[in-house]
This record gives structure tokens, sequence and C-alpha cells, in this order.
């Protein structure tokens, strides 16, 4: 369903005559297409259509809020979220964004807005295909499937606020299984972009198969205190779990690692983190947050030192600063919170960056850690994590056999604190972007 502004434009007119000191309309369309195959066949395919709609008032420094997937109830929802006005707390720090000049991102691309069903299962299938063709020992798929999206967002407020976009999504994912004698291995791969020529599916079969293959015949080791590789996707993860300690929301809560920390080297020099919504075609990135407010480019971690969080319009007024642009909804029937919107890390010095082969020599001996289970059981308050993994042994500079069932354990802030090198292979998984990294010695335990 395609967005009407003057249907937005009722409901901010109507919440304002009704006595709403300060209203915001939020409405989000979204069509998609999910193609699920196993064995060359399309096991599912989910073709969905969306609409929905939110209002949030601000009356006497109360906050209400309602949402609707009915445009006839415009009336009402206005009328519900006043009500609901009535039964919150009074909070002074609540306010809406002014206009904010939002710059132009590439985020939408026509081939993927006008996909065919037999095209995207074409697509599809070449996941599982590529896998299959790139080892015999690929002996099983759990899971291949491409999906395509379009969305379209508006945002009008009463401070002038009138703001909208469409961007589209596309994302290819396997699951592969690799089996010699009784043994079994699992890999996956995962690709997504706003861009259809940036996915290559056939790639994200092969990648998978290869993760699988390279695990085969694992052996466990003894317990060992030595440097650590990070795949990139594994480094991933562990960023996605530091994320939560740069939102100004967990600062505030006391239920961060980083609070009171701005002005402190809290990890390695040899790294920065940045959040930006403006890069070109990544998933995260869009010219406005979801609150109407212009996205940009924040150097959170620099050379090690912590500058800043991020904020949206609450959480900023909250510390008296400005907000970052980095309101984001789970979708239309929710307030904003704090979140990241390309969050990766990038390499202080060109002299830190290393390719992966003499990332491997410089560890001389160590575990190339190529899967984690359980990062998220990682403690976003203390920092404090262990994690099995899986991976790769190096001895004297080479990679020897696979290596399973080990665990790595410490804390995040010292995991990141002891960076060595940075690989060159930067990789977004989602909004989450990272290279390999090298890290000095870690208690592996078997």
């Amino acid at each position: 369903m395609k967005i009407d502004r003057e249907f937005a434009g009722r409901l901010l007119e109507l919440a304002i005559k009704k006595g709403a000191d300060l209203a915001e309309v939020y409405v989000k369309s979204y069509r998609s297409l999910l193609i699920e195959v196993k064995d060359q066949t399309v096991e599912a395919m989910e073709s969905s259509i969306s609409f929905g709609y939110s209002v949030r008032v601000i009356r006497d420094s109360r906050l209400g809020f309602s949402y609707s997937t009915d445009p006839e109830e415009l009336a009402v929802v206005v009328d519900n979220a006043l009500q609901a006005s009535r039964w919150t707390e009074r909070d002074t720090y609540l306010e809406l964004p002014e206009p904010s000049e939002a710059k132009t991102v590439e985020i939408y691309d026509s081939e993927i807005d006008s996909i065919g069903e037999e095209d995207a299962r074409e697509k599809a299938l070449l996941i599982e295909r590529s896998a299959l063709r790139e080892d015999s020992r690929i002996k099983k798929i759990r899971k291949a499937s491409g999906s395509f999206s379009r969305g379209e967002i508006l945002i009008l407020n009463s401070e002038g606020v009138d703001e909208n976009y469409s961007s589209t999504t596309s994302i290819a994912q396997i699951m592969t299984v690799a089996e010699d004698g009784s043994e079994s291995q699992m890999g996956w791969d995962f690709e997504g972009s706003r861009f259809l020529k940036d996915v290559s599916f056939e790639n994200v079969g092969r990648n998978a198969a290869r993760r699988a293959i390279q695990l085969l015949g694992a052996r466990k080791i003894s317990a060992i205190k030595a440097p650590v590789i990070l795949d990139n996707s594994v480094t991933s993860d562990f960023l996605g779990i530091f994320v939560s300690s740069l939102s100004s929301e967990s600062v505030q809560k006391g239920k961060s690692l980083l609070a009171g920390k701005i002005g402190q080297e809290v990890i390695s020099s040899r790294i920065n983190i940045i959040d930006d919504g403006l890069l070109p075609r990544k998933l995260g990135s869009r010219p406005i947050d979801d609150e109407g407010v212009a996205t940009r480019e924040k150097i959170l971690i620099k050379e090690g030192v912590l500058l800043g969080y991020l904020y949206n319009i609450y959480t900023a007024k909250k510390d008296g600063v400005a907000s970052t642009g980095n309101a984001v909804r789970r979708g239309f029937s929710d307030v904003p919170l704090v979140g990241a919107l390309n969050l990766y890390i990038d390499a202080a010095s060109r002299s830190d960056v290393m390719g992966m082969k003499e990332m491997v020599s410089a560890a001389d001996k160590g575990l190339f850690v190529t899967e984690a289970m359980g990062v998220h059981t990682a403690n976003p308050i203390s920092g404090e994590f262990s994690v099995g993994v899986s991976g790769l042994w190096i001895e004297n500079g080479e990679i020897k056999f696979p290596v399973k069932e080990a665990v790595i354990s410490g804390n995040i802030l010292d995991f990141f604190g002891k960076v060595e090198a940075v690989g060159d292979d930067l990789r977004f998984y989602g909004n989450i972007g990272a290279p390999s990294l090298l890290i000095g010695p870690t208690d592996i335990s078997a």
C-alpha cells in the first residue's frame, strides 16, 4: 500500500485539534517476498504486504501512543493516544525534533522493487546449488533462503518535520552440513544489501560450504593461553554485544560498561568504532532516523578513546546534548528507542591492517576462530563472556588442523583492548560490520 501524505496530514491535524501539545505521525508500508528452498525445490514462498501507522502525542508533559493497520480508524487512534497520555507520568524530557537537513543516500534499487517470483526463485535455488557443487561432502542443506523487500516510511510532526523515503533490501543466507564418515560439521553464510547486484547468491552458497568443509576432522585441544584470530563474522557477533554499551539509554539506566568513561581509552588504540547511517547501499542506511532526525557519521571510539554515545531525542535532552540521529523502531507499533544504524570497526591506522596470511603468520601459535556459539550470553553490563568456539589451530605461523569444542573467555573490554592487528576484510552482517581481528593472548579451554 502506497503511503498517502494527505492521510498523515489529517492525523497530525486531528491530534493537535483534540488537545495534543506536540504530535507525531509515523507511517510505514512494506512489501516482501521470501523464498526457502530445499533439494532444489521451493519449500516455501511467502509474499506479504503490510501497512501500519502510529500517533505519538505529548500533552502536559505526558506521553500517549496508539497505532493501527486500518486507515479508517484514524480518529480512534488519535483518541486512544490522547487517552493514554492521561495515565502516564509527567516527564519534562519528552519532546519532538525540529526539521534537520537530511542527505541523500543510496538505499533504493528498482531491480529489487520489480523482481518477479521466477527470478527470485532462481536466485534462491542458486544459493543451494552452488553449495552442493562446491564439494561432494556437502550432504545436506538445512536452510537456504532469499528475500526481497521494499519499504516506505513517512514521518510528520507538529514541529515541522515532514520526511519520507523508500528503500529496498535483498538478503541471501544458507546453513550447510558437511559429512565425512560418521562426522558432520555445519557452515553458514549471509549477505545482504540495499541493491540486488551487491548480493552474490552463488558465493553465499560456496562460502557456507567451505566453512563446513574446513572443520571436518576437527579435534580437541588442551587448555592454553594463546593469541586468537577472530573471523570477521565472529568479530561482528562480539561487536553486536558491545553496541548496547554505546547506547545512551543503557548508560542512563546504569546498564553500560562504558558509563562515565568518555575521554578514556577503553579498548585498543588500533581500532575505531563508527556508526554511520549514510553508508551507500548498506542495510542500516537511511536519510533520517525513526524520529525524522537527519542521520550522519559518528566516530564513537577513536584510537581506543571513547568520544560519545548514541542518542535519540529523549536521551539527548536528558544529557543536554543533540540527538545523533539514532532513534530506531522495531515497527510502527513501537515507540522509538536508541539503536545503531551501521556500526562497524575500522583500523585507526593503515599500518595496523594485515591480510589473513599475515595475521596467521603473526599469531605464530594460537586459534583462528571461525565459529562462536552463545556470544549473545555475554553479560553486556559487566562485559564477562565464556563462549564455545570452533576453528583452525595455528602452529609456527601456519594453519595445521581444525579444532572443535574449545571455549574462549574473558572480558569484552579487555578482549578488544588486546587487538594487535586489523584484517583487510571488513564485511557487514546485517547492520554490524567488522574485519577479522588478531587478539593477544586469550584464555582457551577445552
